[in-house]
């Protein structure tokens, strides 16, 4: 809803004057109509950028609710769009065989208005764990999209409130003793990646801009070279990679968004055989270099971010994480390693030797992959029956 005017999400009603949370409330939800909104191009895109899951927000700070809800009418189904823009979501993403995840937050301003408490992040009685009436409602509403959606995979909740998030996790689980409950229930960083692997299981979340929602104006996108930098960086550490995209006010897929995730689905089309089955490697980087492994540790997917690697170039690197075997093979993911476009005579062959320091590999870059063969994101080599430098 906050969308239609590109403030931040839900935040602005906080210290607000009784004038603005009355236009908020009672004024801007009777214009929210996004009417172009389509599940499938957002999952789909989603499933083309390699994603594995999808979280929906179904109901942020604001109270203001994205699915059919019997708790409160301050909702999209009593929107001029009148229709429960979650069901669509979650069908996408079993039809297109991708997880599905819901985001919900105890916190509920719009509850706390309708109550008369005095709407605030810190306060006692403005939190579910202070508030019986708004404890009880915020449990009823994820029993709503715990059961009213099918199975639900995971589940992000939010908000300052952890002990209201245990609790609701407990929901979770009662309903669905399988469901993984991420935010409430393991670490999940946000707008910044760990120096350091984290030994449990977590997730970092990231904005493709600066803000968790849309900003039609003032707004900063990262380039998917950062993006795909970070992801690397974070599976390296054995993280999943949590990244935020929004639609604009009418529920269009805005295209500065989506011509970057093009290019970021461009990259995983390359190299996401590097993401299948694979773990970290206690080494996480060398210099310009990020490892994973297979599982038996047997094969190695090494990231390499050179900038402005000119087309058909060879490059040497030397790595100390691995030692090459006499039966160790070596590609790059994506080229045959055979043929250079138009260049009848290059030698694109990849090469590997064991050295005194490490492991010595050299490889071109020599697959085409944009018409003016320039592409400065990262490459991967892979490197089959390896041994590792303990």
């Amino acid at each position: 809803m906050d969308v239609q005017l590109g403030m931040v999400i839900s935040h602005s009603m906080v210290g607000a004057s009784e004038d603005y949370l009355d236009r908020y409330v009672n004024e801007l939800p009777k214009t929210f109509n996004p009417v172009n909104f389509d599940a499938k191009q957002w999952v789909n895109a989603a499933k083309l950028a390699g994603m594995k899951y999808v979280v929906f927000t179904t109901k942020h700070h604001n109270g203001y609710c994205m699915y059919d809800t019997k708790t409160t009418n301050f909702g999209i189904m009593n929107s001029p769009y009148g229709k429960d823009i979650t069901k669509m979501i979650v069908n996408a993403c079993r039809e297109a065989g991708l997880a599905v995840g819901l985001y919900f937050s105890p916190d509920d301003f719009y509850f706390l208005y309708k109550q008369g408490t005095l709407i605030s992040r810190d306060r006692k009685e403005a939190l579910a764990s202070g508030n019986p009436d708004l404890n009880t409602y915020a449990k009823k509403q994820m029993k709503e999209l715990m059961t009213q959606y099918g199975k639900i995979d995971i589940v992000f909740l939010d908000g300052r409130d952890q002990f209201a998030q245990t609790a609701l996790a407990k929901v979770c689980w009662e309903i669905n003793p399988e469901v993984v409950v991420t935010r409430g229930a393991i670490e999940t960083p946000e707008q910044n990646t760990p120096e350091e692997p984290i030994p449990s299981p977590w997730e970092a979340c990231y904005t493709f801009g600066n803000q968790w929602q849309y900003r039609p104006t003032n707004e900063t996108y990262k380039t998917p070279k950062n993006a795909i930098l970070e992801l690397i960086d974070i599976k390296a550490k054995g993280g999943n990679f949590l990244l935020n995209f929004g639609p604009d006010a009418l529920g269009n897929f805005p295209p500065e968004q989506r011509g970057a995730l093009n290019e970021i689905s461009l990259w995983m089309f390359i190299n996401k055989e590097a993401f299948h089955q694979t773990i970290p490697h206690h080494t996480v980087k060398e210099n310009n270099m990020w490892f994973l492994t297979s599982k038996d540790q047997r094969t190695a997917y090494i990231f390499i971010n050179k900038n402005q690697w000119k087309f058909g170039a060879r490059h040497k690197f030397t790595i100390k994480a691995f030692k090459s075997t006499d039966q160790s093979e070596i590609s790059v993911l994506g080229h045959n390693g055979i043929v250079k476009e138009y260049d009848k005579n290059a030698n694109p062959v990849p090469t590997i030797k064991q050295i005194n320091d490490g492991m010595e590999i050299s490889v071109t870059r020599s697959q085409r992959i944009y018409n003016d063969r320039k592409w400065n994101n990262p490459f991967v080599v892979k490197i089959t029956e390896i041994a590792i430098n303990e």
